[in-house]
């Protein structure tokens, strides 16, 4: 994109330079009339470059927000497993208290 902008400032100070020149040579007329033509031809792939640099930055966006979803999602899970694992061995040690108070009263 920095080689559009540079190639459309060379083409706006060739052609600021072909004004001041007679014109009454009309190769230097065609030449004016190409390089206008170029002009224009980069202006019009600029704008398609902007456009699709801007595009592509929203599906970026977009993309990132999904990444961020998906990453709560991924968290909020391994929380969930977190307490239910926590869960497990509170009742693991409920039971083995509850298993110990038995054998007491067996003897």
């Amino acid at each position: 994109m920095n080689s559009i902008i540079e190639k459309e400032k060379k083409l706006n100070d060739a052609l600021s330079e072909l004004k001041n020149l007679d014109l009454s040579n009309p190769d230097l007329k065609n030449n004016i009339d190409n390089l206008s033509s170029q002009k224009t031809q980069l202006e019009i792939e600029k704008s398609e470059l902007e456009d699709k640099y801007k595009s592509l930055l929203q599906e970026h966006a977009n993309l990132a927000k999904k990444l961020e979803e998906i990453q709560n999602k991924e968290k909020l899970e391994q929380k969930k497993q977190t307490e239910f694992a926590e869960k497990i061995d509170e009742l693991n040690q409920e039971t083995d208290i509850l298993l110990e108070e038995i054998d007491k009263w067996q003897m």
